[in-house]
């Protein structure tokens, strides 16, 4: 029997996807009108390869309206005076003669340094150090332990970041490691990893994050720790998160890259209040918690379970190589985001863990559900909300870089034709990837309402790292099939080939840990072959389903005013 209230989910996706969609549909201005004139007549892009005339939308907008006016006034009868001949060469000297690099309908490269490192900054640091600790703590049974794991883990995270940086800045493509084992083991590998990210990856980790940030803006509303807030209020606020952030990010770039500046900035000032007054707790004296620092280590099988948590708080390392294609200079940029931010990063979080370690008794810890809320409860009394507002910013800025950056993979993937082409368009007058910020929020969206979150966080360590593997695999299959290819960074061997064989451990130890969430994450991924014969393998489809689909790719131009991205001349 069907309740009422379990339509309460669908009623809100559909309510967030026409109230979203009717926002949107406000970026369409006066040059649209000529543009849909043009798709009418011409027809417009196709789905999975492209087939349809794709070279149709690779014009700049100034470029066709100039076109668009010229061939109107061109059926104009002039009169005896000559008046409309001169009306129409008045009209066309008012428009640019030769379109600027600026008109081009492209993602541009907006992406300054500061910006880049705020990037990594601010998707790594999420909730993560904030809730983590109990769980690592838990599992190794020792502080000194728990030290060495999240030294570990860091040193671990700056290895694989700096194999990406040589992967960047050798294939100047974003989608990070989806564009990396395209280019190392074609197409079939490279949609494998593009299915599972859209399946469990990508909406797993955005919900995860969203529904931390709901839970605890409703905290300082329910502050009694034997009553939290109700499910569905932390559901639609993690709804509301979503839809408000992918709106930004639709809007402008810029907004986008500056909310994820300045809630880095204060989720960094957050960890270093508890740094400082950690720090502080410790020269007054109170350095019993770390006498015997590694009486009670656990080993095997809970330390591989430790790593798992302490990766978890620093994944996000590779977010930046989604955005290869925008970032200014990215020879240079990126690999300097990348060694600036991942190894400060290392530094605050072993700093924040002395600070928790040095305040908080280990059966406090033990105890604990949020490690940063328990540490404000003892040290900072009635100043102690500080913590939970700390997560809140930290997991909202969070949700806004997984948006700006998990995109960015769908876009590049429709791109390459291994989507639904309308995912590769750019919303004309923003140059935003619209339809691809879109189909990410509604995927997020669905994820929300998921009951049993710890089999999907099963399911997103086991193929992170198996895709992450795989990439930097492709960098030492590089080195030997393609020598000759220019790098601009080059690191030692040695590095990559440590980076995987710890990924094939973390890819062994899922199926141990959890053996059934594990067959069932490698099933839903090996539903990619068919799906991959289907869309993209066959290319005899049906005329029927061609014209539906090309039906709604024009729909969806109208409706938003997108096209294709402009190739560079």
């Amino acid at each position: 029997m069907i309740f009422v209230e379990d339509w309460i989910p669908i009623k809100i996706l559909l309510a967030a996807t026409w109230v979203l969609s009717r926002v949107l549909s406000q970026l369409q201005v006066q040059e649209g009108r000529a543009f849909l004139i043009y798709t009418q007549l011409h027809g417009s892009a196709g789905p999975f390869g492209h087939k349809y005339k794709r070279d149709l939308f690779q014009f700049s907008s100034i470029r066709f309206l100039r076109n668009f006016n010229m061939e109107n006034n061109s059926h104009t009868t002039p009169d005896s005076n000559g008046k409309n001949e001169k009306a129409n060469m008045a009209s066309n000297q008012d428009l640019p003669k030769k379109p600027s690099p600026d008109d081009a309908i492209c993602l541009e490269r907006r992406i300054g340094l500061f910006s880049a490192a705020m990037v990594i900054l601010g998707n790594i640091i999420g909730s993560g150090i904030f809730l983590t600790p109990t769980g690592v703590f838990n599992n190794v049974g020792s502080i000194g332990m728990s030290m060495v794991v999240w030294s570990v883990c860091g040193i671990f995270s700056t290895i694989g970041a700096l194999c990406f940086a040589e992967l960047g800045t050798t294939i100047e493509s974003s989608g990070a490691e989806y564009s990396y084992i395209k280019e190392s083991f074609g197409n079939v590998s490279a949609f494998l990893v593009l299915w599972a990210n859209l399946i469990i990856i990508v909406p797993t980790g955005q919900m995860i994050v969203a529904l931390t940030c709901a839970y605890y803006i409703m905290a300082p509303v329910y502050p009694d720790p034997d009553c939290p807030p109700p499910q569905i209020f932390v559901q639609l606020i993690a709804v509301l998160v979503v839809v408000l952030l992918t709106f930004v990010n639709c809007w402008s770039v810029p907004w986008a890259t500056k909310v994820q500046d300045v809630f880095t900035v204060a989720k960094v000032l957050a960890l270093i209040v508890i740094i400082a007054s950690g720090l502080i707790w410790i020269f007054m004296g109170h350095t019993e918690n770390f006498e015997n620092a590694f009486e009670g280590s656990a080993s095997g099988e809970s330390i591989a379970l430790a790593f798992y948590g302490g990766l978890f708080a620093y994944a996000a390392w590779n977010y930046l190589n989604y955005l290869t294609e925008e970032i200014k200079n990215p020879q240079k940029n990126l690999p300097w985001a990348i060694a600036i931010s991942v190894p400060l990063v290392t530094l605050i979080y072993v700093l924040a863990n002395v600070a928790y370690f040095a305040v908080l008794t280990p059966e406090e810890l033990m105890a604990s559900n949020a490690v940063a809320v328990t540490y404000g409860e003892k040290l900072f009394g009635p100043m102690a909300w500080i913590m939970p507002v700390s997560v809140a910013l930290s997991t909202f800025g969070g949700v806004n870089g997984g948006c700006l950056s998990l995109s960015r993979l769908f876009f590049v993937g429709a791109r390459e034709g291994q989507l639904p082409a309308v995912m590769a368009m750019i919303q004309v007058k923003r140059k935003t990837p619209l339809p691809s910020l879109i189909f990410t929020c509604i995927l997020t969206i669905l994820y929300v309402f998921v009951k049993r979150i710890e089999t999907l966080l099963n399911y997103f360590s086991f193929m992170t790292w198996l895709a992450i593997g795989a990439a930097v695999a492709g960098q030492i299959y590089l080195r030997w099939r393609r020598p000759d290819l220019p790098r601009p960074i080059k690191l030692p061997i040695i590095l990559p080939i440590i980076f995987v064989l710890a990924c094939l451990f973390l890819v062994i130890m899922g199926p141990v840990a959890a053996p059934m969430d594990t067959l069932i994450g490698l099933a839903i991924t090996l539903t990619g072959f068919p799906v991959y014969f289907i869309g993209i393998y066959w290319e005899s489809k049906p005329k029927w389903l061609l014209n539906a689909i090309k039906k709604c790719t024009i729909f969806c131009q109208k409706t938003f005013l997108i096209v294709s991205q402009e190739k560079e001349e």
